[in-house]
């Protein structure tokens, strides 16, 4: 298997069916592109088909094993539905990553309940619902890996960001229970925490807000943000055997962003 970021492949998740959730651009798609060069058979899912539909066929031209699926996963029955279609496609998942999610700004007293709920059944039921859906298979065969993409904001944030910091917050305590749960059975469990990463979503609001990139910029300890391949490749490391003790552990890739303040 080949694809554009293999060069400094190890194949570590050759063998693996990896499930990936927002993997049609961003980190998610950082994450698709790198669980496919270490040799996995990768499938994805996304409400975005234009992008997840090119970036399956790109990587499948370059002789990977991907699948697209499009699908809402803040919902169980069509998260499901398209597990179901991967499953079929590639045998049981054995490494998963739930990274959808969205951000959301607001004030405590004038967000809605409507604005609540649907946030945080992306943002943080979805990553219930991989693991409602993986585990039972990963029971069986007593081994498995799943992620949860957090974020800086699950630790340390910033005014008016309450429930992406609730939310981010709640992943790591999802992932640091199921740890206990599933270690026994040789199920691993963990979050990665990114700091601030130059999606396009990010390029974009930069554009938009040049003096906030070099805000942003002043402050970061490597003097630069981070890339979402190398959000990825830190995703691929934990989702494989090379990480085999690494358990209910939150992983901050965020260039020591974390520290400044301590």
């Amino acid at each position: 298997m080949s694809s554009s970021n293999s060069t400094n492949s190890t194949m570590a998740l050759k063998g693996h069916h990896v499930l990936v959730t927002g993997g049609s651009q961003g980190i998610g798609a950082a994450i698709v592109v790198d669980a496919a060069a270490e040799g996995a058979r990768v499938s994805f899912f996304d409400i975005d088909v234009e992008r997840g539909e090119a970036l399956a066929a790109k990587l499948n031209s370059e002789g990977n094993e991907v699948l697209f699926v499009k699908a809402d996963v803040s919902k169980f029955e069509p998260f499901k539905a398209a597990f179901d279609v991967a499953v079929a496609k590639f045998g049981p998942v054995t490494a998963a990553c739930s990274n959808a999610g969205r951000n959301s700004y607001a004030d405590p007293v004038t967000y809605t309940d409507e604005e609540w709920e649907s946030f945080f059944a992306l943002d943080l039921k979805s990553s219930w619902y991989i693991s409602k859906l993986c585990l039972p298979e990963m029971r069986k065969a007593k081994k498995g890996s799943i992620v949860f993409i957090s974020s800086i904001h699950g630790r340390m944030t910033a005014p008016n960001y309450f429930p992406y910091s609730a939310a981010k917050g709640g992943l790591i305590g999802l992932a640091r229970n199921l740890a206990l749960d599933e270690g026994p059975r040789n199920i691993r469990t963990n979050t990665v925490s990114p700091g601030y990463t130059l999606t396009a979503l990010v390029d974009s609001y930069f554009d938009l807000y040049p003096d906030r990139k070099a805000d942003a910029e002043a402050v970061q300890p490597m003097a630069r943000m981070g890339k979402p391949s190398e959000i990825a490749k830190v995703v691929s490391f934990v989702l494989s055997d090379n990480a085999s003790f690494i358990n209910g552990a939150d992983l901050m890739v965020d260039g020591g962003l974390h520290a400044r303040f301590a």
